[in-house]
């Protein structure tokens, strides 16, 4: 199966809706700074396939066994030449999850399948519903995503990268049913200066002291980028 996967294609990922109903949420003119970094921009316009895009995918902390795999995006051509046509390999072995075959991309698709596993584990852990964990990152990236600006290093140089970071299940009004996993972050690292746009994501789930090791953390980071980069 194939796609088109471009910005509105994000964007209704992110909405949770077509741009016609996403009145519902906010204006569909009305994007904060946060959903046009990560669901809006055309990520893959300066590349020139073929080419594959490689993360280095940790999965630690207390609550369950750690992991270590990787994803790749295996970009080429479209049919006028441009960019980019897209296979991935998310995961490896028993854990590979099949993503579809996109056309013509132009927002990274790596972090939309970050997201929806993301959910899917969620929902596992808490028996929750995927569309309401959905609803709660999208609102947290419209309303409460928080921005600095950092230098990391890839491949051995400094690099500008925007760090987003949102808390979707803090103040959480169904809080109660999964409260050991609420204080749950997310991390979005975003940079030009490396292909695709995306230096990496992070979520990050507190142990309950501050002296207590994490319950859970999950990371995926461009290969070539410090692998110290998340663990701030």
């Amino acid at each position: 199966m194939k796609l088109s996967f471009n910005a509105n294609a994000m964007l209704k990922w992110a909405l949770g809706c077509t741009l016609v109903a996403a009145s519902a949420v906010h204006a569909a003119n009305d994007f904060s700074v946060a959903e046009q970094a990560l669901f809006m921009n055309n990520q893959f316009g300066g590349l020139k396939p073929p080419l594959t895009l490689r993360y280095d995918y940790r999965k630690a902390g207390t609550l369950e066994e750690p992991f270590e795999d990787k994803v790749d995006l295996f970009l080429t051509p479209q049919a006028d030449g441009g960019c980019c046509a897209v296979r991935s390999q998310f995961f490896t072995g028993a854990r590979a999850m099949t993503q579809p075959e996109i056309e013509s991309a132009q927002g990274n698709p790596a972090i939309q399948y970050f997201l929806d596993r993301d959910i899917r584990e969620m929902q596992r852990l808490t028996k929750g519903q995927a569309n309401y964990f959905r609803k709660r990152i999208r609102m947290a990236v419209y309303e409460g995503a928080q921005l600095r600006n950092v230098s990391l290093a890839y491949r051995g140089k400094p690099v500008a990268v925007r760090e987003f970071t949102i808390a979707p299940y803090v103040d959480d009004p169904m809080r109660q049913r999964y409260e050991k996993l609420a204080n749950k972050r997310y991390t979005f690292l975003l940079s030009d200066a490396v292909p695709g746009g995306l230096y990496g994501i992070r979520t990050r789930i507190d142990g309950e002291s501050s002296a207590s090791a994490p319950l859970m953390t999950e990371e995926m980071l461009i290969q070539g980028a410090d692998p110290a980069a998340l663990a701030r």
